[in-house]
Parts: C-alpha cells; sequence; structure tokens
C-alpha cells in the first residue's frame, strides 16, 4: 500500500502549491477564491485530459474537444505561509492548514468555518489492488445529498453508495445501486453549522461512497471515497448556501441545456406503438389524434427502437441506423405528418451494435468500436438480441463517423431530436477493453462513464450542423458528470409501483442537487403491470411537476399506459394535464435560469429552506421554483396530507388562498382530485391563462402573474421562439418583475431586457391579499377604473376587480411591451369620515 503519513516540503510553481510527502504528491489550486481543487497525483502524471471540465486554470489535452464550451481562467491567487508544525495555503476566502506529521489537511472558510477535515493516516491511500482511498471527518448528524442519480431516501449518511451504471429494468426504488449515472459529487450540509459544502471527486472510474456506515474505534466518524484507478482529485466547492454550492459546480461541468419548448410539453410514448408488426407509423399517428380528442395537450412522442428491427440470421433483431420497412414504409413522411401536427419526435438510438447487424463488418473495417482488451478485433459484450460491438466516442474518427451515420438515416428524414439508449455500457466485462482516448490510450473501466456524455455532445453538434437554425433536444438515459450540458434525462426503467412513485422524486431531486435540471421519471412506471387507477391519477398529479413529463411503459400484462386509459377518471386526469400546460411560462423561464445559473427547477426543501432543520430530511415535498411548494399525495387511499411548511415564511393554499404560518405541520384534506399547492409569501408564479394544447404552434397570449406581496419578490420571466437557436443571437425577452410592499402600497416594477417580441397582449396579475381590497390601481400614473361586478371585469380590456371569494386582488390590462409600474394602495379609506 501507499500511504501519505507525513509531509515532506511544499513548493509554488505555475499557479498551484505541490505538497510533497511521502507516498504521493499533492496539488492544491486555487481554481477561483471559491473552489480549491486538491489532486493527490497516484499516476504521477498529473496528466490533464478530462471530458467533464468545461472551466479550468491549466492547458488540457482535450481543450479542442470542448471547443467554444471550455473556458480558461487564471488561477485565483494565494499566499503560502511555512510554520514548524504546518503549512498554511491562504486565499482570499478559503484557507487549507497542512499540518505536518501526520499529514492532514484542513480547509476553513472567511469566517473560519471548517469545510473540510481530512483523517491523518487515511486521507491518501492506494490499497493493494491499486485502488485510491480518500477519507473525511464527519459529524454524526452531517446531512449528504446528490450523488446524481440514486435510491432511497434524499440524505444518504449513514449509506454506502456505488458508482457503476447498470442496465436496470425494474429496479427497486428503495435499494437498487447503482442505477444508470455516474456523477460523483455530494453536497455536505452541517447539521448544526448549517454551512454547506460541495465535494467533486474528478475521476471517471466506478468507484463507492461510504457515508458514516462504516465505524471504527481508532478514528473520529468519517466518509471515505474508494475509486478503482485515477487520481484523488478533488474540487471542494464552499457555500455557505446548498445553492452557491450547485451554483460553483455547474460553473465546473456546464449548467442545463436550453432545450426548445416542446420538450416541456408532454411527451407520449409506449414500446407498444413501434413493436406493432406493420403499420407503426399510422398507430403513432393514430395516438396523436385520440390525444387531441381526448383534449390532452400533447409536444413530443419518444419513439422506442422497434423501428429498428430487422430479420438477420438469428432472427428479427434491432439494428440502429435502420428502418423497418413493414412499420415506417416512409419514414421522412412520417417525421413530417408529426411536425405538421406540432409534435416532436425523438427516435432512440443506441451505440451497441449486433454481430449480425447488416452493416456490422463496414462498421468494424471504419475502426468504430471498442477494442478487445487482447489483439485488435473489436471487444464483444452482450446487448440487446445477442453479442455485440460497442462504439468508442473517446475516438475522433469514431464520432465522426458517427455523426455521418445519424445525419444519413435519423436526422435527415426530418427531426432535430435524438433519445440516446442503453449506453451505460455496463455489458462489457473486459473491464481492459482498450479505448482511444483521443490518442492516448485507455481501457472502457476507466471511461464508460463517459461514452453516454461524449455520445450526446456528438448528437448536439450533428443536429447544429445538419440544421443551424435548430434548438438540439437529445434525451439521454445514462451519463457522467457534465450531462446536463447536452441532454433530458430520466431515472430509466422504474417499476410499476406506490414505491416508485414515492421513491422516484427523491432521485428526482438528487439529481437537481446534482447540477441536472431537467430531467424527470417515466410517469406510470416502465416495466410491471398496468398502474391501478389511484396510483395513475396521482403519478399524473405528481409528474406535471417534473421538468421532463412522460408517460412511457412496457406493461407486463399487455396492456398500454395511456392518459385515458381509464374512463372514470379521464377529466381529473385532463385536469392535471392542463395546470402543467397553464404552469409553461413558470416553466420554461426555470429552464431558462437553470441554463444561465445551474440552479435547479425543482428544487429539496433543504436547499431552499436550508435555515429550517427540519427540512432536512424531506424525500417528497419540493419547491417549483421560488414560489411554489408542491406536496403531492403519494399513498394509496390518502383523505388527509400532512405537509410540513418552513419555518420564518407564511404560504397560501393555491385553491383555497388560506393563509398558514410556516414552522408547523398542517393537514390538509384530500380526494382523488387533490393537488396540494402552496404558493409562498414573497413568491410570483407566471401561468398562461389561454389554453394551450401544443406548445411548438401555440403561444401564450394572456399572462397571469400570481402572487403574494406579503413580502418583497423577484421573478425573471423568459420568452424567445423556443425552437431555434436565435436565443444565442440576442433574440430573447426577459422581463424582472420586482414586487416590493413599503407601508400600504405594493408596486410591481416590469424592467424588459432583449430584442424579442413578446406574444403575450393581456397582462393579468393575481395578487393575494386577504386582509383588504384596494382603495385604487394605477398603471404608471394612470388610475385603473374599478369594477365591481366581475362580468365586466372579465369583459374588460383594463381594470381591477376585488374577488372576495379567493380574497385576492384581479388586475388587467393591455401588454404595454415597456417598463412600467402597477401600484396598488390598500391605505384606509374612511368613507364614513367624509
Amino acid at each position: 500500500m501507499r500511504i501519505a503519513r507525513r509531509l515532506k516540503d511544499v513548493a509554488v510553481r505555475d499557479g498551484y502549491a505541490t505538497l510533497r510527502t511521502d507516498a504521493v504528491d499533492i496539488r492544491l489550486w486555487f481554481l477561483t477564491d471559491d473552489i480549491l481543487r486538491v489532486r493527490a497525483g497516484f499516476g504521477g502524471t498529473f496528466a490533464e485530459a478530462s471530458y467533464s471540465l468545461v472551466t479550468t486554470a491549466w492547458p488540457d489535452r482535450l481543450d479542442d474537444v470542448h471547443g467554444a464550451a471550455r473556458m480558461r481562467l487564471t488561477p485565483a491567487r494565494f499566499d503560502l505561509q511555512e510554520e514548524e508544525t504546518r503549512v498554511v495555503v491562504a486565499g482570499a476566502r478559503l484557507r487549507v492548514e497542512v499540518e505536518r506529521d501526520p499529514l492532514r489537511l484542513i480547509v476553513r472558510d472567511a469566517d473560519g468555518t471548517v469545510l473540510h477535515e481530512d483523517i491523518a493516516g487515511l486521507a491518501y491511500r492506494q490499497d493493494p489492488n491499486g485502488r485510491r482511498l480518500h477519507t473525511s471527518r464527519i459529524e454524526p448528524d452531517d446531512r449528504f445529498y446528490g450523488f446524481g442519480e440514486k435510491t432511497g431516501r434524499l440524505d444518504k449518511a449513514r449509506q454506502r453508495l456505488v458508482m457503476s451504471p447498470r442496465d436496470c429494468m425494474g429496479y427497486d426504488p428503495k435499494e437498487t445501486d447503482s442505477l444508470y449515472k455516474h456523477i460523483p459529487f455530494y453536497v455536505r450540509l452541517g447539521r448544526r453549522s448549517r454551512v454547506a459544502v460541495g465535494y467533486f471527486y474528478h475521476n471517471t472510474y466506478e468507484c463507492e461512497f461510504d457515508l458514516g456506515r462504516s465505524r471504527s474505534n481508532y478514528w473520529p466518524p468519517s466518509s471515505t471515497y474508494r475509486t478503482d484507478g485515477g487520481d484523488i482529485d478533488l474540487f471542494l466547492i464552499a457555500g455557505p448556501a446548498i445553492r452557491d454550492v450547485v451554483r460553483r459546480y455547474t460553473q465546473l461541468t456546464g449548467t442545463s441545456a436550453m432545450l426548445p419548448k416542446s420538450a416541456l410539453g408532454y411527451l407520449g410514448s409506449s414500446m407498444y406503438y413501434p413493436e406493432l408488426p406493420r403499420g407503426c407509423d399510422q398507430a403513432i399517428l393514430n395516438f396523436v389524434e385520440t390525444s387531441r380528442a381526448y383534449e390532452m395537450p400533447i409536444d413530443g412522442f419518444q419513439l422506442s427502437s422497434g423501428y429498428t428491427q430487422q430479420e438477420t440470421a438469428d432472427g428479427l433483431k434491432r439494428c440502429v441506423f435502420t428502418w423497418n420497412d413493414d412499420r415506417f414504409g416512409d419514414p421522412a413522411a412520417f417525421f413530417a405528418a408529426m411536425a405538421a401536427r406540432g409534435l416532436t419526435t425523438s427516435p432512440n438510438v443506441k451505440p451497441g451494435v449486433l454481430l449480425v447487424h447488416p452493416e456490422r463488418d463496414a462498421m468494424a473495417a471504419a475502426d468504430l468500436f471498442v477494442r478487445d482488451s487482447a489483439g485488435d478485433e473489436p471487444a464483444v459484450g452482450m446487448w440487446w438480441g445477442g453479442p455485440g460491438n460497442f462504439v468508442d466516442f473517446t475516438k475522433p474518427a469514431a464520432r465522426a463517423q458517427w455523426a455521418r451515420l445519424l445525419t444519413e438515416h435519423v436526422l435527415a428524414k426530418g427531426t432535430a431530436s435524438v433519445w440516446n439508449d442503453n449506453c451505460e455500457y455496463d455489458s462489457l466485462v473486459d473491464l481492459d477493453a482498450r479505448c482511444d482516448f483521443d490518442g492516448a490510450g485507455g481501457t472502457i473501466g476507466q471511461l464508460k462513464a463517459v461514452m453516454a456524455n461524449l455520445m450526446c455532445q456528438v448528437t448536439v453538434e450533428a443536429i447544429e450542423r445538419h440544421d443551424p437554425d435548430a434548438r438540439p433536444f437529445v434525451v439521454c438515459r445514462s451519463g457522467h458528470a457534465g450531462i446536463q450540458r447536452f441532454a433530458q434525462t430520466w431515472s430509466g426503467d422504474n417499476e410499476t409501483s406506490w414505491d416508485s412513485l414515492e421513491y422516484n422524486i427523491a432521485t428526482v431531486l438528487g439529481m437537481s442537487l446534482s447540477g441536472v435540471a431537467n430531467q424527470g421519471s417515466d410517469i406510470g412506471g416502465f416495466y410491471g403491470p398496468a398502474p391501478d387507477a389511484e396510483l395513475f391519477v396521482r403519478w399524473i398529479q405528481h409528474g406535471i411537476f417534473q421538468p421532463r413529463f412522460s408517460i412511457h411503459s412496457v406493461n407486463t400484462d399487455n396492456t398500454v399506459t395511456e392518459p385515458w386509459m381509464y374512463s372514470a377518471h379521464t377529466d381529473t386526469i385532463r385536469e392535471a394535464f392542463d395546470l402543467r400546460y397553464r404552469l409553461f411560462p413558470y416553466l420554461y423561464s426555470l429552464m431558462a435560469r437553470a441554463h444561465e445559473t445551474g440552479l435547479p427547477i425543482v428544487e429539496p426543501l433543504c436547499s431552499a429552506f436550508q435555515h429550517d432543520p427540519a427540512c432536512d430530511q424531506e424525500s417528497v415535498d419540493f419547491m417549483l421554483g421560488d414560489a411554489l411548494l408542491v406536496a403531492n399525495v403519494v399513498r394509496p387511499g390518502a383523505t388527509v396530507r400532512s405537509v410540513y411548511l418552513p419555518a420564518d415564511h407564511e404560504f397560501f393554499d393555491v385553491w383555497t388562498r388560506q393563509c398558514y404560518a410556516g414552522g408547523q405541520r398542517i393537514d390538509v384534506p384530500v380526494d382523488l382530485r387533490s393537488i396540494p399547492l402552496f404558493l409562498r409569501a414573497g413568491g410570483i408564479m407566471a401561468l398562461a391563462e389561454n389554453p394551450l394544447q401544443n406548445l411548438a404552434t401555440e403561444q401564450v397570449t394572456r399572462l397571469r402573474l400570481l402572487c403574494a406581496p406579503q413580502r418583497d419578490g423577484r421573478f425573471t420571466l423568459y420568452e424567445d421562439d423556443g425552437v431555434s437557436t436565435a436565443y444565442r443571437r440576442g433574440e430573447s425577452l426577459t422581463t424582472q418583475v420586482a414586487m416590493t410592499t413599503s407601508g400600504p402600497r405594493t408596486v410591481l416594477a416590469f424592467e424588459h431586457r432583449g430584442a424579442y417580441r413578446s406574444a403575450v397582449r393581456t397582462v393579468h396579475l393575481d395578487l393575494v391579499h386577504p386582509d383588504k381590497a384596494p382603495f385604487w390601481v394605477r398603471l404608471d400614473d394612470a388610475e385603473l377604473p374599478h369594477l365591481l361586478d366581475r362580468r365586466a371585469f372579465e369583459q374588460a380590456e383594463a381594470g381591477w376587480y376585488y374577488s372576495q371569494t379567493l380574497r385576492s386582488v384581479q388586475i388587467t390590462y393591455p401588454n404595454p411591451h415597456r417598463d412600467h409600474t402597477v401600484t396598488v394602495s390598500f391605505e384606509h379609506f374612511d368613507m364614513i369620515g367624509i
């Protein structure tokens, strides 16, 4: 073994400090004032070759792979002071204390709070099997969030987690580990300090985390990271807020892609339709028409891989980049027919090529595949339908060849959307199978985690080359750190169960705190018997709040999960769909925020209300943006929903407008139509007031802003054409809405930035104010007419009305398409005194 026990000396060069120990050199970089890199170079070379980072402060061999997406910073300044028993390396806001003997690093923030503390003698090790370990001190009641895609509760304290992505259909939503992603990043929240710090282990090998599950009397409580190879390469990310950590982590690995608006609509799917023996194209078009007949909004269809099935020597097999003529007689005509209906079609594409694939030999001759560890032949692994080869996306020539095949056989048919699937590479059992690694050479054990990212990057670049004006929409099941830059993701082939409904929520929230804002779970369950009526209704009522809203199934009882499958509940399901589409302006603005800042769209309460320890372990209730607390019903037979409302805030029931003080648990009566929602004081929500059935062909023309002016609040409404890349050229519009209450007056100030012309013709403000009605309302300096008759208000072009039922102020006016203010005066008017 190699164990770093003692510091021998320290040196500074090229923007970093080197700690020479008796086992390994450790380099310290202050990438920024808030991000410290600690790299123990067990490999000896400190080679920089990252497929993950978009921000560096050093030359990297793979800079050209990232192109313009990679940004090079100048390392932050630091000072080094040598003392008798320690060395202090201090930046502007982070301070590293390096104790000499025994060796350990302690990292403090500007307030002196300990963010990280090594366990002396355990911190930097290589075991007899060549695995590298890093052990740090924790407190017994620390919280641990993130880790990408994981089952079970949100807080992973006292668990052991493995990152070894699998194709794990029908997984146990509470216990299965691993799932499909490899994102070695987490946030540790001090239960007592309330300070958060992020740990990103920049490494692609399989790894595991022991988060205080193990215990030894010889050392204090600890967490340990163990990886099969590579360096201990830790990016320590300061908070103190969880949101700060997530922002800075996405500064490292990239923010979520700005997808087309149809990506936020209902995405229909089922393996049933592409598996029909013939006429699959017409069956899917009929599905779309059925959706329209039931007045169910729809924006996309996720086309499963049945379209690629070909007759081979071994029978009917899925062969990537082929089309089954019986099922899809004219793919281009099918895509055109779907587009004419406003639908985006996302064909399923897989990186495995069966040995019986008709073009397999040509692909092998083009050197497309991962190679066997013992020779130059392509490595063979289990694949869907038999043995197959796997594309090596770390090879530039293979990436170019794949882009050509994808363009010719998929994109040229008429789509700018692709669903990349089955890209975990877990069936390549020989982990020594060889990859190109962009010329340096590597193994699949080292590099399989990045294959999905590279596959998605190639897909995005191919779409952009094929149609420079089209906004790419890529969906992917697997992924490494940074997958959010390229794709919308989902939590794979979940089982149909109440447990999946409940525990998939924590899985999605963990991804949100891992930088992946645009994701969800298959609604209704993918694998198993059809959901019963109650489960299906509840799953849809939750699913409408996921960024990815898709019903997708391969039911084991010969049924097909569809929105209208229970006729007695179709109206209830339609109401949920309509709510999803009413939420579109809010969701689209949150997607733009995620693209700009890295912040989540759906956010766990532990992050949104970090000050309140009672939120630390909440795994079901969450915030949608800053305004809306969602408390879905996830248990069968519920008649009451118990909801904890975070402390130091007021909340309003969205439906009844009843006000509740925070810091308490309330019981809300529910029936099967109930979707418990709470507007936070200071919250502003943007809603479409005109009904929407399709986001690609319809626009928001009547905008409603639901506001709770009991606190000051802000919201940024984002608009663009939703389909093209024109937003990159400045053709977008942001409207900053600032709500302030001072004395008896509430002011909403609207400030516009950008060249895009909004389609909104009418603005409707809905201000929750149960105490009293206004005295007057002004748009800039012009007083709006007060209308006492609801019918007159609904017909008026401009005016205001106080709803006694909702206890809120209703204000309507034509969109000025310029900066403006709306002032609402609640001052006392003494009519009798006059």
